[in-house]
């Protein structure tokens, strides 16, 4: 994801709520500090598919705002 953020490509991590900070600390090492993080409620794993529909619709408008911000 580093490499492609570095390219200029629109890049963003879904990263649930306990790994925030460790996403936040990746991309400073990977050379991406300002690498979107987009956060959805935990856990992601184990959960049924209506649940994961749930956390689709938290990451889903910053993703798009993403999108729009890097069209212009």
């Amino acid at each position: 994801m580093a490499e492609l953020r570095k390219r200029g490509l629109i890049t963003a991590v879904v990263c649930s709520e306990p790994f925030m900070k460790l996403g936040q600390a990746q991309a400073r090492t990977f050379g991406v500090p300002d690498l979107p993080l987009l956060r959805i409620p935990h856990p992601l794993g184990g959960i049924d598919i209506e649940t994961v529909k749930t956390r689709v619709a938290v990451a889903l408008p910053a993703l798009l705002e993403l999108v729009k911000e890097h069209a212009k």
